[in-house]
């Protein structure tokens, strides 16, 4: 399956996508994107300076608002696109 960055404080979601089969890594820095085919963020950092760094080619997903089972479907349909 795929391998995806999720946020630290997504521990929901990480267990659903452990549980869907994916490789789960904590996203902690911007090196952890790095070579993963989708990262999962919270939404609660907000990009105050307007800095972007592009370091994944896969999708961003934010997570706000969402359930655990939402954000997985999400995921699952970034890879049918």
């Amino acid at each position: 399956m795929a391998k995806i960055a999720v946020e630290q404080s997504l521990t929901a979601v990480k267990q659903e996508l452990q549980n869907r089969g994916h490789q789960v890594v904590d996203l902690k820095n911007e090196s952890d994107a790095k070579n993963c085919d989708c990262c999962v963020i919270s939404g609660a950092d907000n990009n105050v300076m307007g800095m972007q760094n592009v370091v994944t080619q896969g999708s961003v997903i934010d997570a706000s608002g969402l359930t655990a089972e939402e954000v997985c479907q999400q995921v699952d349909n970034s890879f049918q696109a």
